[in-house]
């Protein structure tokens, strides 16, 4: 028998302040339409320097622990997906194990491509334990990172933070994973990236969704052609797109998902052989409103209200999807897509679990968000302004990590 594998619970951090979307609107001279309804945000994660990728993830994945009662000594592999490292050597997960103090006989590394970094974690995860090399535990995936580009940028109104630290085994209460139904794409290019030595990332914004739909339109479409294979989707009355209860995105902006849901029926409304004539035609089709509300809207309340967390966003779409819909999905199928700039997407689905309700409410999501503070734009900007490596002398919260000093390079936290 095939074993079932997948994401067993999750967890959430976030910065412990954010700014509301409409006052940074107003204090850069701009329609708040712009950024609410042209990118679709309500608030923005502001992190200080105390709260770095590394706090964050070993915040969420602490959460996990408690919350869901993790047995750390049936844990075998933490991975960590990020592209906010802070050493060029010692990986995140490094400190991570030893914040939680996990056991040593576990394998640890990162996992770094952009955005895509958290999926490549996942999937090195549910493959190590569906061949049988996990010898009965689990892993501990942690997805975290600080979307950063400077003050009165372009990119400014899509910055955010956070961690969501996922467990995998082979009791998928959340959801199980269809361990090698997937599709891939990946292509050589400069979208989006972050020198070394920048804390501020560079972005071809306009290349970089072109660059986002076309990786997309590739996976998608190998995705398309095994679930065929499997008879798990099929040509008929609906689109393979359609078959699927529900399709979670990358989230660099809530808009974002809006676009690539539309490019996902496109694919199958150019593939289908009897769909509209004339490619206009084709591209109104695919911008169904009724479609990106059934099956896509509900998942981007904590997008929206968090901002672009890079490799988390996706996992923060279906923290929020579960958190909305989890026993009306429990037993239907659901599609994600991963995508990481320079360039990598992934397209794959898996089964929501009987159980994802339980989980999810013991994740307590709106505790989360209702315990941070909103802030002006005029301390929103005090904080951007901090140097890095000099963080405030602010006690951790119970049950958080803060970074607390750096020291001859070396990183030193408190906390938990």
């Amino acid at each position: 028998m095939k074993k079932r594998v997948g994401i067993e619970a999750l967890a959430v951090a976030v910065p412990r302040r954010y700014v509301d979307i409409e006052d940074l609107a107003r204090a850069r001279g701009v329609d708040p339409a712009k950024f609410t309804a042209g990118l679709g945000a309500k608030e923005m994660a502001v992190n200080d320097p105390g709260e770095d990728s590394v706090s964050l993830a070993a915040t969420a994945a602490a959460r996990l622990i408690q919350q869901q009662g993790v047995d750390t000594s049936k844990l075998g592999m933490l991975v960590v997906g990020t592209e906010t490292g802070v050493d060029h050597s010692k990986p995140i997960a490094s400190h991570v194990h030893g914040l939680l103090k996990l056991p040593r006989g576990m394998r640890t590394f990162d996992s770094q491509h952009a955005c895509y970094g958290g999926t490549a974690g996942l999937m090195a995860a549910v493959e190590w334990i569906a061949s049988g090399a996990a010898a009965g535990r689990s892993a501990l995936v942690v997805c975290t990172d600080i979307a950063r580009y400077g003050l009165k940028t372009a990119g400014e109104p899509t910055q955010g933070g956070g961690a969501v630290a996922l467990l995998v085994s082979e009791t998928p209460d959340l959801l199980a994973v269809d361990v090698g139904l997937n599709g891939v794409s990946t292509a050589d290019v400069y979208d989006f990236w972050r020198p070394v030595g920048r804390r501020e990332a560079l972005v071809d914004g306009h290349y970089s969704i072109t660059c986002y739909l076309d990786a997309m339109a590739g996976a998608y479409r190998g995705w398309r052609e095994r679930a065929m294979e499997q008879g798990l989707v099929r040509w008929d009355s609906k689109l393979p797109s359609e078959q699927l209860a529900r399709i979670l995105y990358h989230v660099p902006f809530c808009k974002m998902a809006r676009k690539a849901h539309a490019q996902v029926r496109l694919c199958d409304l150019e593939d289908s052989g009897n769909g509209p004539a004339t490619p206009e035609a084709r591209d109104e089709a695919a911008k169904s409103q009724a479609s990106y509300d059934a099956q896509v809207a509900k998942s981007l309340g904590l997008n929206a209200r968090v901002g672009n967390v890079y490799t988390a966003s996706l996992y923060l779409a279906l923290a929020g999807q579960l958190h909305a819909e989890g026993a009306a999905l429990a037993g239907q199928r659901i599609g994600l897509l991963s995508y990481g700039s320079g360039s990598c997407a992934e397209f794959y689905t898996g089964v929501v679990g009987e159980k994802a309700a339980e989980r999810m409410a013991r994740a307590d999501l709106d505790t989360v968000l209702a315990k941070r503070e909103r802030v002006s734009v005029e301390e929103y900007e005090r904080l951007m302004n901090l140097p890095y490596d000099a963080p405030e002398a602010i006690a951790p919260e119970p049950g958080t990590f803060r970074l607390a000093e750096i020291h001859e390079f070396r990183r030193k936290y408190a906390g938990a």
